[in-house]
């Protein structure tokens, strides 16, 4: 059966018979619908997706929670020229619902479900787009019809919440991909030498405001990679310190505790999982693992190395990290020093919670926002109350990232790249993003130590990418036509 191709004078159509409900949240920022007739847009002919699962190597705790299974979602996408140029894109990411889609009333399987649902709904709204352009605007305008469709699958199985914004643009994500990578391999370039005023019909100020005027995403995104890049290296809040730790060996030839891993890949960056409720747990926890990585790095001749914190939203406030911060530095000044900035660490809805402010603590370490990043808006207001860096993820959409790599670099923020627990062709694509954005100084890429098996076929291809030498990945490689990938 044929589908009906959704066109620019239906998008209209729709916005005249919902006013604003629908499609006039992608007005642009001065008030008109997004169109182009460049001749290198795109059109989308065929969109495609499927699911992996995968069980992990170990359990991985965060935000309080206990995870043991992981859901790719995989998106293809082919797209036409004008002049006829057809080409495929491929986009992948994991589901990520514990993390996107939180919840206390509903289960792991619950949440799951409804974001394999929202799926389909997302593959079929893509296909239907029947208008040519640049990835960024076909995103800028999908979006709404996406979260829309969020909604309707909440009705439809009457779930107990909300499916979420961030939940919404996980899932977005690998569609949003496809289609980038899609536009830069018919065009054989990279896609991040796609987003400059010969392919692009619009500058910012058409996505973020006037005081972006003239300026263009090749402004705020490298065109070559960073040709290497230091790893940050997960310590989940239940992941053994040392051997003391660890009640059964799993022998399957990888590392086990802190001390082993430091060893195995050479790192020099490590990543601590924070539990947010347990002041004096969370303060131990810090001190311990400096113990460790500092006993550990000495006998490897090294002197310099670096942490980062992460409490996933669950401090319940600032005090807390006030009190945490003072009483990490009575006990280890040195393992003070090392750390490098902390992310999100109180609740992710930031209007709720304006109480929460951060400019104490900013003035300590770089506090980066991370679940509250959902939008331009978003950011301003965590910035108003006191955020000074930013995470950006691929998992919310290439289009997204980019967007707010931009407005962070206006305002002069801190800027990381997140995991979320990528492997395989989500991890080129969160290490391209992380390689050609300014400012970012670290890679973080989890799933060699949880999800090994899905890295495995990937090794030969990439193996600067997906194996570890002296804590550094070589990202020179990621300036392959379209993102990458494939």
């Amino acid at each position: 059966m044929k589908m009906n191709k959704i066109t620019r004078r239906s998008f209209l159509g729709n916005a005249c018979a919902v006013s604003m409900a629908g499609i006039t949240g992608r007005l642009t920022a001065q008030g008109a619908i997004i169109t182009s007739s460049r001749q290198t847009d795109i059109a989308i002919k065929q969109v495609s997706f499927n699911f992996e699962e995968y069980s992990m190597r170990t359990p991985l705790k965060f935000g309080g929670t206990v995870i043991n299974s992981l859901t790719l979602l995989n998106a293809e996408c082919t797209v036409e020229t004008k002049g006829g140029k057809v080409a495929r894109g491929f986009g992948s990411m994991p589901l990520g619902n514990t993390w996107s889609f939180p919840s206390k009333a509903m289960t792991y399987s619950q949440t799951l479900t409804a974001m394999k649902k929202l799926a389909e709904r997302i593959s079929k709204i893509t296909s239907e787009y029947g208008e040519n352009g640049h990835p960024v605007d076909i995103n800028w305008v999908l979006e709404p019809e996406y979260l829309k469709a969020a909604t309707a699958v909440t009705r439809e199985l009457e779930l107990a919440e909300p499916m979420p914004k961030l939940c919404t643009l996980v899932v977005a994500s690998p569609f949003d991909a496809a289609i980038h990578d899609a536009f830069g391999k018919v065009h054989g370039r990279s896609s991040y030498q796609t987003y400059g005023p010969d392919m692009m019909g619009h500058d910012l100020s058409t996505y973020l405001g006037s005081e972006f005027k003239g300026e263009y995403l090749e402004k705020y995104v490298q065109p070559e990679p960073k040709p290497a890049m230091p790893l940050y290296h997960l310590v989940g809040a239940v992941d053994p310190l040392e051997e003391s730790d660890i009640k059964k060996r799993i022998d399957d030839g990888l590392p086990e505790t802190l001390s082993e891993w430091i060893n195995y890949n050479g790192l020099t960056h490590i990543k601590i999982k924070l539990n947010g409720n347990d002041l004096a747990w969370d303060v131990e926890r810090v001190v311990r693992i400096d113990r460790v990585t500092t006993e550990t790095q000495k006998k490897r001749g090294m002197s310099t190395w670096f942490y980062s914190l992460d409490f996933n939203e669950k401090c319940p406030n600032v005090t807390y990290l006030l009190d945490f911060l003072k009483q990490v530095k009575e006990k280890t000044s040195a393992g003070f020093d090392r750390i490098q900035y902390i992310e999100q660490p109180t609740a992710r809805d930031l209007k709720a919670n304006r109480l929460n402010v951060m400019h104490e603590a900013s003035k300590l370490r770089p506090i980066v926002i991370d679940e509250s990043l959902t939008d331009q808006e978003n950011l301003m207001l965590a910035r108003e109350i006191g955020y000074t860096g930013t995470a950006l993820k691929a998992c919310k959409g290439q289009s997204q990232a980019l967007l707010m790599a931009a407005v962070a670099q206006k305002y002069k923020m801190f800027l990381c790249v997140q995991d979320l627990t990528c492997p395989g062709a989500s991890l080129i694509h969160s290490a391209g993003l992380a390689a050609h954005v300014p400012g970012v100084t670290a890679i973080e890429a989890n799933a060699r130590q949880f999800l090994p098996a899905a890295n495995k076929p990937w090794e030969k291809k990439f193996p600067g990418i997906f194996i570890i030498t002296n804590g550094m990945m070589k990202t020179a490689v990621l300036n392959q036509p379209g993102l990458g990938a494939v």
